[in-house]
């Protein structure tokens, strides 16, 4: 494996990872914005944005950038995130040259015409329509919400039904021309390519733009003890119960990594093993982190019963206890370990997995471990450690409790046992 990093005098980045033993090339056109850069009138802008660049071009129609991908073997898709916007394909080594043109083309000159925009957004509404009939994805929006407020961390990425109906021409057409400066994009690729190859692709299709500036919202709000219930009726109850975790850079992040595994990370973990398996309260349940560039969550979600609610509840925070109290056994980290280590090693037998590392490394993390490197981190990670993280996290007073389902919010509060009402 080869990496190489250049920076060109257009602002853009370009890192690669060279695998000499495949035929195919990851490749992803990252833009360093996303849901946590929109101003509030803004909000889902990101995503929609994401939408429109695959309406085309005046060289590329919608119709040809998706006839060009297939017609090679190829693949092509988007994903928008907080931080980040991502347009990525796959393709084999030698069609790199057409890959690279029509990335290039679609992020540079979108056509944005007034029915596209029309028409996308009745796509969006309806993406937002089915989040919001899916509660065991509507409720991790509820948690931020919950936890960051009016914060640009704390909105749905999808953003609003009233914000995405508002959207005008020059609305789109403004952020564009901020957000996507050509100082605020990195190309990753990995897979079977020569750097200097790609670094002169880019530089032959990408101008620089100039381009403007965003404002990020760089101060992250206090979390205080909260419910917050949203009253629907459901088979189901669900739950997300957590905090705010580490940011993307901290030296306890691997710890963390691991505390998550322990707690909720797969089906031999505290949580499944004990709530699900040997009480059969739950069909689904589990912990997540998030790392972002100034803060980050930890939480836990589970589906179950409305009746149950509040035992499910207990158990959670039994469980936390416990490893705030008496932290973690030496055969658990050790397995936790093997877990990660072997994920890893697994995930490199992917392009675009490597691919999507070395954008969000370099993005979020602002440095790119190799593997021995991040095998290192993992197992310099100790019992000890570990425990500090969780006392850190969960021995406060911002635990955050959001639930979907027909449940009683001062039921919940009183469990909670804090006086704040959301």
């Amino acid at each position: 494996m080869i990496f190489g990093k250049t920076q060109l005098e257009s602002g853009i980045k370009v890192i690669t990872e060279t695998i000499p033993h495949v035929r195919s090339v990851a490749l992803g056109f990252w833009v360093g914005v996303g849901a946590r850069d929109e101003p509030e009138k803004y909000s889902g802008m990101s995503h929609f944005l994401e939408h429109l660049l695959f309406k085309g071009t005046a060289k590329y129609s919608a119709r040809k950038i998706s006839e060009t991908f297939e017609a090679l073997g190829g693949e092509l898709n988007a994903f928008s995130a907080k931080e980040y916007t991502c347009f990525h394909a796959r393709i084999l080594d030698e069609h790199l040259p057409v890959a690279v043109e029509v990335l290039s083309d679609m992020l540079q000159r979108p056509l944005f015409k007034e029915e596209d925009i029309v028409s996308e957004k009745e796509v969006v509404l309806e993406e937002i329509n089915l989040h919001m009939d899916t509660p065991d994805e509507q409720i991790h929006d509820l948690f931020v919400d919950a936890l960051w407020g009016n914060h640009p961390l704390g909105r749905s990425a999808l953003g609003e039904v009233e914000t995405v109906r508002s959207f005008t021409r020059g609305d789109v057409r403004d952020f564009f021309s901020k957000g996507y400066a050509t100082k605020n994009i990195l190309i990753a690729a990995a897979g079977h390519l020569d750097h200097e190859e790609l670094v002169d692709l880019v530089q032959k299709h990408f101008a620089d733009n100039g381009g403007g500036n965003l404002t990020r919202h760089e101060i992250i709000p206090t979390v205080k003890s909260r419910v917050k219930v949203h009253r629907k009726q459901t088979e189901q109850a669900h739950l997300c119960y957590g905090t705010q975790g580490l940011h993307a850079r901290h030296d306890d992040r691997f710890a963390l990594v691991i505390l998550d595994n322990i707690l909720g990370g797969g089906m031999s973990s505290r949580l499944f093993q004990e709530i699900r398996e040997k009480r059969g309260l739950v069909y689904s349940i589990y912990s997540y982190h998030s790392l972002y560039t100034e803060a980050g969550l930890m939480a836990v979600y589970a589906g179950t019963r409305p009746s149950k609610a509040e035992e499910v509840l207990r158990l959670i925070q039994k469980e936390i206890d416990d490893l705030v109290k008496n932290g973690v056994f030496p055969e658990e980290l050790h397995r936790a370990k093997e877990y990660l280590k072997g994920y890893l090693v697994l995930s490199l037998e992917n392009t675009n997995s490597r691919m999507a590392r070395l954008g969000k490394s370099e993005l979020v993390h602002r440095e790119i471990l190799s593997l021995d490197e991040l095998v290192e981190k993992i197992e310099g990670v100790t019992v000890e450690d570990v425990q500090r993280v969780a006392k850190a996290l969960f021995e406060t007073d911002r635990m955050v409790l959001t639930a979907i389902g027909p449940l009683e919010e001062e039921e919940l509060a009183r469990w909670m046992r804090i006086e704040e009402r959301v």
